[in-house]
């Protein structure tokens, strides 16, 4: 059972107007036993110094809690290192940590940042919640059994400090920010998605220039969801049906894409290649086909560019999502199965040269899908997903 789940991050955040860095710092890591940990510190100020000492904090908590020591221990050893301003009696870095067991146990300790929030069955979960006073610091601990499909969103105090002095005269509250995610929150949606909707409403809040370093990051508890993409023909026509096999015998959600690779299936198959609803949804990305026992059938090369733009732009800043997660052209279909849905990626890739590749006209070269697929499969395992590539 434990096999069939993951756990599934994603983060973003704003600098303060004016900052070049961010007094936020976001930290993950693996530990023992496939645990998974996450850190959010939050350097007191901004800029530099509050950049340096949460970048800090957030790495020595993870190392710690990635070597399986004692939550105590973590604890006792961050608070009492932490120094106070003595201006302002505050801590230099307040920090939230979660350690995910197994997928199915999570260890929560929470000092000074805003509590995490708790989505089960996409609603506002109270998790319990005990108080622990360390070196004269009080500490928030839990400890709760997870299901799938939890969600868990960590936020900086810049979250709800968004909004002060504009449409909040004092900034939303803990209770504005659940009922936001409540309204929008979908199964579909994986952690970077939630994450990013959640920031570019306190970026909207801010009016564009925000008064805080403002970070969110989702963690999401999944089944794993296999998929299995199939770009161009093998080099030697012979390994026609073993290429198909494999392929067709994998797992979980099965994508073709390229003209000869889609004939080549439909015959496999011995099922009609079907375009009597092939349509122009986007006038750059060539319109999809059918066929039976396949559940998505895209042209290639152009398609696939298109779907590295939008994994690159995910990685980035994940300004483009609202026109992948919608759209309904090839490319933004490919892009929510392989960003959005998949956990485990398998890729099989043809050799065989593309006469239309070699024209000496076109932008691109005859190695243009090993290319494409090459920097796509590192796209995809910066999302921390399970890529292979299978060349024939």
């Amino acid at each position: 059972m434990i096999d069939n789940y993951c756990v599934e991050t994603g983060f973003a955040s704003l600098n303060k107007h004016g900052e070049i860095l961010c007094g936020d710092h976001i930290e993950t890591t693996t530990g023992e036993n496939d645990s998974t940990i996450v850190v959010l510190a939050d350097g007191l100020g901004s800029g530099v110094k509050a950049c340096i000492l949460s970048t800090l904090t957030s790495k020595i908590l993870s190392t710690m809690m990635a070597n399986s020591m004692p939550m105590e221990e973590c604890i006792s050893t961050i608070v009492s290192t932490l120094p106070t301003c003595k201006v302002r009696q505050l801590a230099y870095s307040t920090f939230t940590a979660l350690r995910i067991s197994n997928h199915r146990e999570a260890e929560i300790i929470q000092y000074d940042n805003p509590n995490i929030i708790m989505l089960r069955n996409g609603k506002n979960y109270d998790y319990p919640i005990i108080s622990e006073t360390i070196d004269g610091k009080e500490i928030l601990k839990t400890k709760i059994t997870l299901c799938e499909n939890d969600v868990f969103i960590v936020v900086s105090d810049g979250v709800l400090h968004a909004g002060v002095g504009g449409p909040f005269d004092f900034g939303w509250e803990h209770k504005d920010v659940v009922e936001f995610l409540e309204r929008f929150y979908s199964d579909k949606l994986n952690a970077k998605t939630i994450a990013t909707m959640l920031l570019e409403l306190c970026e909207e809040l801010y009016e564009g220039k925000p008064g805080d370093d403002t970070t969110v990051c989702a963690i999401k508890v999944r089944k794993r969801k296999p998929v299995n993409l199939l770009i161009g023909p093998p080099k030697n026509p012979e390994d026609v049906t073993k290429m198909m096999s494999l392929f067709f015998s994998k797992e979980g959600k099965h994508i073709v894409c390229g003209g000869t690779t889609s004939t080549l299936a439909a015959e496999y198959l011995n099922r009609p290649l079907d375009f009597s609803e092939s349509f122009y949804v986007d006038p750059d990305i060539p319109p999809i086909a059918k066929i039976e026992g396949v559940d998505l059938v895209t042209e290639g090369v152009i398609t696939i560019s298109r779907v590295l733009e939008y994994a690159q732009d995910y990685l980035d800043k994940n300004s483009r999502y609202v026109e992948w997660g919608r759209k309904q052209d090839g490319a933004s279909r490919v892009a929510r199965m392989l960003i959005q849905e998949a956990t485990d990626i398998n890729f099989f890739v043809g050799r065989a040269m593309n006469p239309a590749h070699q024209n000496p006209k076109l932008p691109i070269g005859f190695n243009v899908k090993m290319q494409l697929i090459d920097e796509l499969s590192k796209c995809l395992e910066k999302m921390n997903k399970k890529v292979k590539v299978s060349y024939f």
